[in-house]
């Protein structure tokens, strides 16, 4: 068949399958963990996770939703959800008021705090202890390289 495209070879397509089903799994595994445990969604997890680990424990929405790998109405829509659990608070940007910033409350600090404990217990069983040191390095790569396709802007 010569129609120009690459078709995956065996080898190419077996590694691609395991692959595409991680991505598929990995998450659904992570949420599970974080909702039984803690209430709380993968997503809602990082945007906490983003707000407590930022000078003030705050972020533009903007930057919180690049640092979440989601999109700003995904974002707002869950710092909504958020705000009405009292986790978040937005105001507008001192400096521009037609930025708005997100700030993780005490309440919100709290559940991350007593979230995280499982939540990085969970990654290491699913994924860290799993591979081996040298394993791992090439995950970081393998990952590096492709999220350069997948986002050429962002580094991790």
């Amino acid at each position: 068949m010569d129609d120009g495209v690459r078709w995956l070879d065996q080898d190419e397509l077996a590694s691609w399958m395991a692959f595409a089903a991680l991505m598929f799994k990995l998450p659904g595994a992570l949420d599970l963990q974080l909702q039984r445990d803690s209430g709380l969604s993968h997503f809602e997890y990082l945007v906490l996770a983003g707000l407590s680990e930022s000078p003030g424990r705050s972020r533009r929405m903007s930057d919180l939703a690049g640092f979440a790998n989601g999109s700003l109405s995904r974002l707002s829509h869950v710092v909504k959800r958020l705000e009405q659990r009292g986790f978040v608070e937005r105001r507008p940007a001192e400096d521009d008021g037609r930025i708005t910033v997100a700030t993780i409350t005490d309440a919100g600090y709290d559940v991350l705090v007593a979230a995280a404990p499982g939540h990085v217990t969970t990654v290491r069983e699913l994924v860290i202890d799993a591979l081996t040191p040298e394993q791992l390095a090439q995950l970081k790569t393998i990952a590096d390289q492709i999220l350069a396709k997948v986002d050429p802007g962002k580094s991790c």
